[in-house]
């Protein structure tokens, strides 16, 4: 979804959005019921929690460096190649709820993007790419995540009109 400005080959050097500590580990990814059937079959250790329509990772330990490691990540990139979550599609922009309203924000950590003019970021969501999270969240609202200081506000959703 961000190929035309993000390059897959500055996401597979970086990797940063694959790894959690214990901080942001609230940010792991909503994935599908066949998502997680799919990563299981390789790595049936891995286990899943109910969310809200969705499900995400259980983290039950972190390793010696204090980091979680989304079990899709492997040293060639993501198992799941383009299937992945719609979170990881999207990333580094996120869609949060602030003060009862749905926005995209964007996370400061992705420096390939977060380097950007603004005009660049807000372009490419009024050019559809804000549309499709909108609606993406109108049926999977797992994925709408509560509002995290920190992360700014590049848009919030059109207020419906209704006549």
């Amino acid at each position: 979804m961000l190929k035309r400005i993000l390059s897959g080959e500055s996401c597979a050097e970086c990797r940063l959005c694959c790894v959690f500590d214990r901080y942001d580990v609230w940010e792991t990814p909503v994935f599908t019921e066949q998502l997680c059937r799919r990563i299981a079959a390789q790595k049936p250790e891995v286990r899943f929690v109910p969310k809200d329509g969705g499900y995400i990772l259980r983290v039950e330990s972190f390793d010696e460096e204090g980091l979680f490691r989304c079990p899709a990540l492997t040293p060639t990139g993501c198992m799941l190649g383009d299937d992945k979550p719609f979170d990881c599609r999207i990333w580094p922009y996120r869609i949060m709820n602030v003060g009862g309203r749905r926005a995209i924000t964007i996370a400061s950590i992705c420096e390939e993007l977060y380097s950007r003019p603004l005009s660049q970021l807000v372009g490419l969501l009024k050019d559809g790419l804000a549309a499709d999270i909108f609606a993406y969240a109108d049926s999977h609202p797992e994925i709408v995540k509560p509002y995290y200081e920190g992360y700014p506000v590049l848009m919030f959703e059109p207020e419906k009109r209704y006549i």
